[in-house]
């Protein structure tokens, strides 16, 4: 078992079995989840990168490992180093579970935890080893285990690029890597899903029995960085990629069935610039293709805090065959100056009378690592009126029956017998997009919002001061803070943002306007991120813009 020095000065003041450490390989024993009121809300955290190797006062060129440097702007701090390239120290990661312990899991119904829970391979003087890695994975899974599922809270993690080795690189299933994290995580899967985890390391659990499902997605199978799968080529059926996808559209009708609601979930997000041409071409129909049964898309990985769009256009451009992303769609986020030029770009493309039922969005959280940025988390919301709370499944509307999408331009393309080859052309089943779905209009289980904390003063943290974490912004109106003050509320009263984490001019109903409150979305339905994304692209709304450039990079400076 590794052993690392930096072990020896966690944070100060808490229990030894309650610090990230070396774990004990004997398995978890897997307790029961108890039936509990509802809340209304859930937790998504993403890329921790806890670093064993961390030092303070050590310099950042080192990844923060050695003392080189000489320049006082130049070394690490005891919390971690905001705006550098260095991962975080146990103090950091310790300290942001325990306050989520301490402030939050008697608040939350679940928990979205989008991978990545060991450092980057970024010194060559110290490589990483798979051993260094499970360790890791292990700590941090024991300590969610303990904070959450033990409390009757479902825990739905995801597989990182970083938490394999060598990094982006996974082979075919079953091998070492899903048979270990099989493992790790058997406190966290589903009995009945064991044997597909260790094929292909996904898997569904119902986060509310019978009601609100979460779907999560190993995207190294779809990441075009790693160079061992062949990327869902349509001649491939048994290419993992197909497999997942063919086994995430058998989820996705079974819960329509159902009548239940899905969260997609995964670590890599499902862009044209990450994913293979073919896996993102795939995973698009599929999410427009169960739109009434997908509530939304939840990823990591970018550390940039931002969203986009799944556009039905994507599946209509036949790139040239030789490209080498095949331009398989949101192309534009690839093009020159900064990520956020690019996503302007994006927004601004959308037609003035957008069809709902072309459209999905995708949620990108920013990292607990300050690794480029801030360390940061979010508490979402979503619609419980009427939820059963643990009584049968209640009766839900009767499903409409899909669109035929004949409207497609692809008929002269798929004539040429190498598009033939490709999915586009085979991608022909009726479409699930009800206007009256979750996904589209507020109900039951409908997305409502969400709320992000952050650390803004990590730099002026020490080992006697501990830093706080801070609302930096909420998507919600000022007046859906105070339910039981809102017009034609009706059901029971569930505040998004409980008071007592709200800064003090908010606690109490009347405010007009505030910094924390930029974009006033009255839910996360696909008609109000398509909404946002307009009134972004409005080169007259420059506050909205400065606002959301600050919010992506969490006061950094734009990639």
């Amino acid at each position: 078992m590794l052993f690392f020095p930096s072990l020896l000065f966690l944070a100060a003041g808490l229990a030894v079995d309650d610090v990230i450490a070396l774990p004990s390989q004997k398995p978890l024993a897997i307790e029961p989840l108890r039936p509990k009121k509802l809340h209304g809300r859930f937790l998504h955290i993403t890329d921790i990168h806890p670093d064993p190797h961390y030092v303070q006062k050590a310099s950042e060129s080192t990844a923060c490992h050695r003392r080189k440097s000489k320049k006082k702007k130049n070394i690490s701090l005891y919390y971690g180093t905001p705006y550098s390239e260095c991962d975080s120290p146990f103090a950091l990661t310790n300290f942001t579970l325990d306050y989520l312990k301490e402030s939050w899991a008697d608040e939350i119904d679940f928990v979205i935890w989008t991978g990545d829970n060991a450092r980057h391979d970024n010194d060559r003087q110290i490589p990483r080893t798979p051993s260094e890695i499970y360790d890791l994975n292990r700590s941090i899974a024991t300590k969610m285990h303990k904070l959450f599922s033990s409390r009757g809270i479902h825990v739905v993690p995801s597989l990182g690029n970083n938490d394999i080795w060598p990094h982006n690189i996974l082979s075919p299933g079953p091998n070492s890597i899903t048979n270990e994290f099989a493992q790790i995580w058997s406190q966290f899967i589903p009995f009945p899903y064991l044997q597909v985890f260790q094929r292909g390391a996904y898997y569904t659990v119902e986060v509310v029995p019978d009601q609100l499902a979460a779907i999560s997605l190993n995207t190294m199978y779809f990441y075009d960085s790693n160079k061992v799968v062949s990327g869902c080529p349509f001649t491939d059926p048994n290419d993992p990629g197909n497999l997942q996808i063919d086994w995430m559209e058998v989820q996705l009708e079974m819960y329509r069935k159902r009548g239940m609601q899905v969260w997609i979930t995964g670590h890599v997000p499902p862009s044209a610039s990450n994913y293979f041409p073919e896996c993102y071409v795939r995973y698009a129909e599929l999410s427009l293709r169960y739109q009434d049964t997908i509530v939304g898309h939840l990823f990591g990985h970018m550390n940039v805090d931002h969203f986009f769009l799944l556009d039905a256009g994507d599946l209509n451009a036949f790139p040239k065959l030789d490209s080498k992303k095949g331009g398989s769609g949101n192309s534009k986020i690839r093009g020159e100056g900064t990520f956020y030029d690019a996503l302007l770009e994006e927004f601004s493309s959308l037609p003035k009378s957008p069809k709902m039922t072309d459209y999905a969005a995708v949620n990108v959280a920013p990292s607990v690592v300050p690794n480029p940025y801030l360390p940061a988390f979010r508490i979402f919301s979503y619609n419980i009126t009427g939820a059963s709370n643990g009584a049968p499944p209640m009766v839900t509307q009767r499903r409409k029956h899909g669109e035929h999408r004949n409207d497609r331009n692809n008929s002269a393309s798929c004539e040429h017998p190498d598009y033939q080859k490709t999915w586009r052309c085979h991608l022909d089943q009726p479409w699930h997009s009800d206007e009256n779905s979750p996904s589209r209009t507020n109900q039951l289980w409908t997305p409502l919002g969400y709320a992000q904390f952050f650390i803004p003063a990590l730099d002026e943290a020490s080992k006697n001061k501990p830093p706080r974490f801070e609302l930096e912004y909420m998507t919600y109106p000022l007046d859906l803070l105070h339910p039981e003050t809102t017009e034609g509320a009706e059901g029971e009263f569930v505040y998004p943002v409980p008071l007592a984490y709200l800064p003090e001019p908010l606690r109490t109903p009347g405010s007009k306007k505030s910094k924390f409150a930029p974009y006033e979305m009255r839910d996360l339905t696909i008609p109000s991120w398509i909404r946002l994304a307009r009134q972004i692209a409005d080169g007259e709304r420059r506050k909205l813009r400065k606002r959301f450039l600050k919010y992506m990079y969490l006061g950094g400076e734009a990639e």
